[in-house]
Parts: C-alpha cells; sequence; structure tokens
C-alpha cells in the first residue's frame, strides 16, 4: 500500500505561535475561480476568525477568485498559524461547500519593516497583476 506523504514547507523548529507577523497565501483548489462573487462570504469568516481568537489581528489583505493574501499579526496568539489558517478554511468551506482549497498553503515569517513594506506593496498590487495577465491585450 503506497503511503502519500506531504514534505512540509515550514521553518523546522520555528514556533509558528510566536509573536510576529506572517505572509499567508491560500489557494483553491485546482487555482480555479472558485471565489468569485464570494468574497464576502471570505470576508466575513475572516473578521469572524479575528474577533473570536485572542492575539490575532490582520495588517493586509486581498481576496482574489483563485486564492487570499493576508499578513496575520500573532501577538501572544492562542493559536498558532496552522490552526489558524486550518480554522479559516474550514468556516469558508462550510458556507461556500465542495472542495475549495488545495492541501496547503504558503507562508512567510516577516522579519523586518523594509520586508513588510515590500510584502505590502505586493499584497496592493497583485489584483492588477493578475488582471494584467489574464488579458492578452495588455502585453
Amino acid at each position: 500500500m503506497k503511503q502519500n506523504f506531504r514534505k512540509s514547507i515550514r521553518l523546522r523548529g520555528f514556533d509558528y505561535k510566536a509573536d510576529g507577523y506572517y505572509f499567508v497565501t491560500i489557494i483553491t483548489k485546482g487555482r480555479a475561480n472558485l471565489l468569485a462573487g464570494k468574497e464576502n462570504i471570505v470576508e466575513n469568516e475572516l473578521s469572524d476568525l479575528i474577533n473570536k481568537t485572542v492575539g490575532l489581528t490582520l495588517d493586509y489583505k486581498v481576496i482574489m477568485p483563485n486564492h487570499l493574501h493576508l499578513i496575520f499579526i500573532l501577538e501572544k496568539s492562542e493559536l498558532g498559524l496552522g490552526e489558524i489558517v486550518r480554522r479559516l478554511k474550514a468556516k469558508v468551506t462550510r458556507k461556500i461547500g465542495g472542495e475549495l482549497w488545495q492541501a496547503n498553503y504558503f507562508e512567510h515569517i516577516i522579519r523586518n519593516e523594509k520586508a513588510l513594506n515590500t510584502i505590502r506593496e505586493y499584497i496592493i498590487n497583485n489584483p492588477l497583476a493578475e488582471t494584467l495577465k489574464l488579458n492578452p491585450l495588455s502585453r
């Protein structure tokens, strides 16, 4: 019987409950536009999670039809980053239904102000970049 092991992409030995800023990207299954027209559901479930989780705030976000970019701030958080992402994915899935997400998520530990500002700029520009990528006339 073949076992399917996913390689961990997390930083070995790092405490993902530690105070700090975390850039997270969550992608829909097959990068399909499963969130198109449902951005308000994602927004509401994200707000609910933040309101109910001690030590969790949101710095920046963008909700795209096929992925989310988030910068979470953890300060004495009761949950680690993995559990926060798991709960968000579960909450949104319960509201929308179906298989919404890729199995994993991407994260980056933001270590300084310069990196934070670069990532904020990336998040702000991401919707335009996606539009230009999809529009052949923009090339």
